[in-house]
């Protein structure tokens, strides 16, 4: 123990008193290992999610298993805002065909390396403590540990995005043109991943005008934004082209209001008072940027054009994450037991987490389960009967399981969704299926659960009252979001 001299004034000799102690401080390799490896932890457990798989993940499952020319022809019809990511998981099942394992693990290392990121992200802006905790914080939050376990893009887009802000600093506190190439570049991969990723640019614009950061540096992201615009600007026309997909998406209510508006509230209670200012880019000036620029303007827009869902801006945590990591960091060098309260504070972490942290690895997370829906047809159907889905959308079971459906007639399809080059095919018109309908003793059929809108399509309509008129119900199993029943003529039950 190191020890001070002070003179004793009463014998006229030296004595000795105890230094103060030093707070140990993590290193940048902890900073970013102990996140990654939360990270990682969360996302491997229950990965499975007991052999479940809904409907997004579904689409990614079976586009990722065509060709590349079938890919291809596929963007020219829908989809085109996730094509990069199609093409990236192509190349997974091309190297190792895992099944739900390799759909999911390259968001796992996704979140992995973004968490790693984010710690770093708070090393360089406010300090060593506040980088780990902050990393740490990020891989709970109940949204990233989801997004972390599903076989689609925003893993991917939350890794690119914090990539982009490393190097935004970096261009930044030492400009060169080849930085400000890289976060060019990274910033396009980002957006190329997911459209609106845009928006964590001009969150990064912002950050900078609040820093006054100066002309020179204002103009070069300025030159790179103009690139990444440049770069994305295809991709918004094509994927404007093909907006009724996205037409599922309603203004946003009082649950994405009230989700949106808790996480901004945190944020900017955590950024009151002072908080550490390392680097030319403050920290409270990043962070309320990405937390709140990307769904607040994307939220506006929502009214006009709907278009918020709040995964698609999921890299507005990085800025809530860094926030709460500071602010504990300053919390713990105004109290005399730091480490008590990060060991209270972890308790009530897991205390609260735990329960949704479970649940989220269940198959009644997600909205439905397609593999479980085509275990119900398997089961009730058998060789020869009909079957239908109503809508037609509700085909990723038989997309992604078509080995439970074997023996099965499709009494609706007219071209399959891959010579088609489309997500579900395409049917007959109306009076052919009830041709074929018709000549049916049996009919299995894939629903939406009770309680949602019917489509009011001639096809939709016909397969209804077909049905109606001239079958019985002999069977329902209802699974995570898709009810499986099964009709049959009078006597063929």
């Amino acid at each position: 123990m190191a020890v001070s001299p002070a003179l004793d004034t009463a014998r006229g000799v030296p004595r000795v008193h105890p230094a103060p102690p030093v707070r140990s401080r993590p290193g940048p390799a902890a900073v970013a290992l102990a996140p990654a490896g939360l990270a990682l932890a969360l996302g491997l457990w229950g990965i499975r999610r007991e052999n479940s798989m809904w409907r997004d993940e579904s689409t990614t499952y079976q586009v990722a298993h065509r060709s590349l020319g079938e890919i291809g022809h596929l963007l020219g019809n829908a989809d085109v805002a996730h094509g990069l990511y199609y093409l990236l998981m192509h190349a997974v099942f091309a190297l190792w065909d895992g099944g739900l394992l390799a759909l999911r693990l390259p968001s796992v290392l996704a979140m992995a390396a973004a968490a790693a990121g984010v710690g770093l992200l708070g090393h360089r802006l406010a300090g060593p403590r506040a980088g780990l905790v902050a990393g740490l914080v990020f891989p709970l939050a109940p949204a990233v540990q989801r997004y972390a376990q599903e076989g689609r893009s925003y893993a991917l887009v939350s890794a690119a995005v914090v990539a982009a802000t490393h190097l935004l600093l970096s261009a930044v506190a030492r400009p060169r043109k080849r930085t400000w190439a890289g976060y060019a570049a990274v910033a396009s991969l980002a957006c190329l991943l997911h459209e609106f990723a845009i928006l964590a640019v001009a969150a990064h614009g912002v950050a900078l005008y609040r820093a006054r950061v100066g002309a020179r540096s204002g103009w070069a992201w300025g030159q790179a934004a103009s690139v990444v615009a440049v770069v994305l600007a295809p991709l918004v026309i094509v994927s404007q082209q093909q907006a009724a997909l996205v037409g599922w998406i309603s203004a946003p209510g009082p649950p994405e209001l009230l989700g949106f508006g808790a996480l901004a509230l945190i944020g900017l209670v955590c950024a009151r008072g002072p908080l550490p200012a390392r680097g030319a880019v403050p920290l409270r000036d990043l962070a309320l940027a990405l937390l709140i620029l990307p769904p607040a303007a994307l939220m506006a827009v929502s009214y006009l054009h709907p278009l918020y869902v709040d995964r698609y801006v999921l890299y507005a945590h990085v800025g809530l994450a860094l926030l709460i990591g500071a602010r504990l960091d300053a919390l713990s060098r105004t109290v005399a037991a730091p480490r008590a309260l990060a060991g209270g504070l972890a308790v009530v972490a897991v205390a609260a987490l735990l329960p949704y942290s479970l649940q989220l690895r269940t198959p009644g997370s997600r909205l439905d389960n397609t593999l479980a829906a085509a275990r119900a047809v398997r089961e009730l159907g058998r060789p020869g009967d009909g079957v239908l889905f109503l809508p037609a959308r509700r085909r990723e079971p038989i997309m992604s399981s078509p080995e439970d459906f074997r023996g099965l007639r499709e009494l609706a399809l007219a071209r399959h969704a891959i010579p088609s080059g489309t997500l579900h095919g395409i049917e007959l018109p109306a009076p052919r299926i009830r041709a074929r309908m018709l000549t049916a003793g049996r009919i299995v059929t894939v629903n939406d659960p009770p309680g949602q809108p019917l489509d009011d399509t001639p096809q939709e309509r016909v397969k209804r009252e077909v049905l109606a008129e001239h079958f019985h119900r002999c069977a329902v199993r209802d699974v995570t979001g898709m009810r499986i029943v099964l009709y049959g003529r009078a006597g063929r039950c």
